[in-house]
């Protein structure tokens, strides 16, 4: 039916004429040459503009193609377009001839500054052909990859403030620049060898060799002789060196101050990749995709306790052991700068290493170099050469980490490089707030509204170095952004460090803490997309938590919703011997667990006989007196303790390395272990009791295990099949303790959270257990299990406790307290 905003030309269809206002990251990304492309395809006139709402379209034609362009808007975008919203309104027709895309408009806001991506096939096409201008050109780019985010130095992001303005365009690039047929069409960090960045070559604080080629090719040999070599990346400094040699991997370890953490590699190719562990389509899709992150990928076979065969699906790739002993995973990238793509050679070129560890480069504890003299200086003594260029970087941004599912979603372990500063939908609107996560893993959070910005990954707080990088990364985000906090939020930590930054910097503003645990399923409820009308049962397993009565929490199940939340049960509390030292030590926790459990210190067990004979005495008075022991309910301590009794690792060189290498063998052992062990269940309501005592948390009681685990290692029973049976033992209790909560809650969603569900064997063994029986399960999707996901659970709590400023949660968010979620105070306090 024709109306008042058509037309009916002569002898044809009616025109409709539709304005069409996309919001989301479709800044820089060739969204508006992708609508001038499509509209052209479609016969459609009118034009596309940058305002200050979005990217605003009004396309005129018949009813059809008009359909179709509306359609294919949203289902075909550039690959780096990010989405969020798309609105219609239907126009009276113009008369429009020909589709034009206009200048934006002064003072029109962005609408997103995109994650900087992996460089696209095309690129790579023109970067191998020797007949393109661009050969070699280790800055090639365009509108669909490159460095986006970490060389924004202001808005709106236009290339005189991007890290590029020192260097002109030459004629034909200015042309494509200005083309909006082109693939490089306002493609900012756009550059040829004409006239972009260059490479050189640097050693012993001199510059050896100067030219891209050059430095390539000499950089590729010194990797070949076995040489450590810095590289200048995207986001930072990596450190690399070839990974099937051991003596150079074995010095970069010792230079890095590393111990025995694992390292990433990135490898020439997905063949290659195949030949160090098995590589399914999602983990292929992720390898190769444009956000390219470190992929976990599980290997398949242990052959040592120190060592991993590579046998999969692809050719035999030689690995140093000491690339990542004991780890059951190895961490694989794919190239995803022109540069990295050349360090393995084009075809035609030499042989040279196939995988090569690349790791960031910093020394432990600091973080990532991006500047130039602050790498000659900083990491002289690590490398033996530095391939530096001169474009710089304005943010520093370490690779990201995720492990994929069996079921195929993705678990982000660490989120930064290809995600940030990709917004995240809220639940509900929050004001302008900061919060700023935790002291280890650091990563902020800045929201208004209905949209939150996370940080990139920051590091451990653990000096000025560290806490001037989140100053620095605040300040960028908070111009990106354009929010000005009103709100800061932080740990309830009274020793953190990220609290007292943000006390400082909130100058007089409200600083509102939250409780580390409630944190973390908050965290889990905001990925999930969940607005807290219902509580659900959170399961927060972590290494260390400030706990409200002043104890070390980590073993939590909370009746929770934002405004709050209800201790249900936790780990029997256990004294922390020396606090970090028996972090250090896991044979410190095993004692410590033995001696709670009434169980004897038998010098025939390996966690007894880890211990030197003064120190075990000395630490026998110690847990007698109770000196220095801060009560904890850790599980993450409860795995080290395990991992020790079990004879795997008594002294942890790294985060939670006693834990993943009781995770190796658990994999191995789990298919076929046995019976699992079992936990005692004491108090409150988790263990069948009524009255009083089911309004107390109930107390996961690990004494059974410890028990069966020690008669398991006296009888010689496989490591395998202890480390399985403990962790199926976690997975029934959770079970228990859930399905308890929910008889007397009626709530009926679980979140599994906190940085020992980043263990792939427990948090498959809980979420099958719990979904057979009934229950919907949230597990991390977007943001990371632990303290890297942290912040976000913070600030929508602080949002809560803003919008009900007079109540308990309020309350017990400012002053300590726990909460009782409104609909389940039925069950009273815990």
């Amino acid at each position: 039916m024709t109306t008042a905003r058509e037309r009916q030309p002569l002898g044809g269809q009616p025109l409709v004429r539709r304005r069409l206002v996309v919001r989301g990251t479709v800044q820089g990304v060739g969204f508006r040459p992708f609508v001038h492309g499509l509209a052209h395809e479609l016969g459609l006139s009118g034009h596309v503009v940058n305002l200050a709402g979005g990217v605003v379209t009004e396309v005129e034609g018949t009813p059809e193609p008009v359909q179709a362009f509306c359609e294919r808007l949203t289902t075909a975008p550039p690959p780096l377009a990010v989405i969020a919203s798309v609105s219609q309104l239907n126009l009276p027709v113009a008369g429009s001839a020909g589709f034009a895309i206009l200048p934006s408009e002064p003072g029109a806001g962005h609408t997103g500054v995109p994650p900087d991506a992996a460089v696209c096939a095309d690129c790579l096409a023109e970067l191998a052909d020797p007949a393109d201008p661009r050969h070699r050109h280790p800055f090639i780019t365009c509108t669909h990859c490159g460095p986006r985010f970490t060389v924004v130095t202001g808005l709106p992001y236009d290339r005189p403030r991007t890290t590029m303005a020192a260097f002109p365009l030459c004629e034909r690039c200015a042309v494509q620049y200005a083309d909006p047929a082109d693939r490089r069409f306002h493609a900012q960090p756009v550059c040829c060898p004409a006239c972009g960045p260059r490479l050189r070559l640097e050693r012993d604080g001199a510059v050896t060799v100067h030219g891209d080629a050059d430095a390539v090719t000499q950089a590729r040999a010194l990797l070949a002789q076995g040489a450590v070599l810095a590289v200048k990346g995207v986001g930072g400094y990596h450190l690399s060196c070839d990974a099937s040699d051991e003596d150079a991997v074995g010095r970069l370890r010792e230079a890095k101050e590393r111990g025995g953490r694992p390292f990433a590699v990135m490898v020439a190719d997905l063949e290659t990749a195949r030949g160090l562990a098995p590589v399914s389509e999602a983990e292929a899709q992720l390898l190769s995709g444009p956000r390219a992150p470190v992929v976990l990928l599980r290997r398949t076979t242990l052959s040592t306790r120190s060592a991993w065969s590579t046998r999969s699906t692809g050719p035999t790739v030689p690995l140093a052991p000491s690339v990542c002993p004991g780890s059951p995973d190895i961490g694989v990238m794919l190239p995803y700068s022109p540069l990295h793509r050349l360090l393995f050679g084009l075809p035609g070129d030499p042989p040279g290493p196939r995988v090569l560890v690349m790791t960031s480069g910093n020394r432990s504890g600091e973080p990532i170099v991006t500047d130039d003299a602050e790498a000659a200086a900083r990491l002289s003594g690590t490398a033996d050469a530095r391939l530096a260029h001169d474009r710089p970087i304005h943010v520093p941004c370490d690779d990201s980490v995720v492990r994929v599912r069996a079921d195929g979603s993705v678990l982000p372990l660490r989120r930064s490089r290809g995600y940030v500063p990709e917004p995240l939908p809220l639940p509900f609107e929050v004001p302008p707030t900061l919060a700023v996560g935790g002291d280890l893993k650091s990563v902020f959070c800045l929201a208004s509204g209905r949209s939150a910005w996370l940080s990139q990954h920051i590091g451990d707080l653990g000096g000025l170095a560290a806490a001037g990088a989140l100053s620095r990364a605040a300040d960028h985000l908070t111009h990106l952004t354009g929010i000005r906090p009103e709100v800061f939020v932080a740990d309830k930590h009274p020793r953190y460090r990220s609290a007292a930054w943000a006390r400082e910097r909130a100058g007089g503003r409200p600083l509102r803490l939250v409780q580390h645990h409630h944190a973390h399923v908050a965290s889990a409820m905001a990925d999930a997309g969940l607005d807290g009308t219902a509580p659900v049962i959170g399961v927060a397993f972590d290494g260390t938590g400030y706990g409200d009565d002043g104890a070390v929490w980590g073993g939590e199940v909370m009746l929770a919703d934002y405004t709050g939340y209800r201790r249900c049960a936790h780990l029997a509390y256990v004294p922390l011997p020396g606090g970090d030292a028996a972090v250090r030590n896991p044979y410190r926790m095993a004692l410590a667990h033995l001696r709670a459990a009434g169980i004897p210190w038998d010098d025939a067990l390996p966690a007894v006989a880890a211990c030197a004979e003064g120190e075990l005495h000395l630490l026998a008075r110690q847990l007698e007196r109770r000196v220095a022991c801060v009560p904890a309910s850790s599980m993450g301590r409860l795995f080290d303790a395990v991992s020790s009794l079990a004879g795997v690792c008594h002294r942890a060189g790294y985060e939670a390395q006693a834990a993943m290498e009781l995770e190796a063998y658990a994999a191995r052992g789990v298919a076929g272990c046995g019976r699992p062990y079992a936990f005692a269940l004491c108090g409150g309501e988790a263990a069948g009791d009524g009255g009083a005592a089911g309004d107390r948390p109930c107390l996961i009681d690990p004494a059974p295990v410890l028990r069966a685990v020690v008669a398991d290692v006296r009888a010689g029973t496989p490591v395998e099949a202890v480390a399985a049976r403990f962790h199926l033992a976690v997975a029934d209790a959770v079970l228990a303790v859930c399905t308890a909560v929910r008889r007397r809650s009626g709530a009926g969603t679980v979140a599994l959270t906190g940085g020992v569900f980043a263990n792939a064997v427990l948090e498959e063994a809980c979420s099958r257990r719990l979904a057979e029986s009934g229950f919907t399960v949230v597990r991390h999707r977007r943001v990371p299990c632990g303290d890297g996901g942290l912040a976000l659970g913070q600030l929508l709590v602080a949002a809560r406790a803003g919008d009900h400023a007079q109540t308990p949660a309020a309350r017990g968010c400012e002053e300590g307290g726990d909460h009782v979620p409104g609909s389940a105070r039925q069950s009273g306090r815990g």
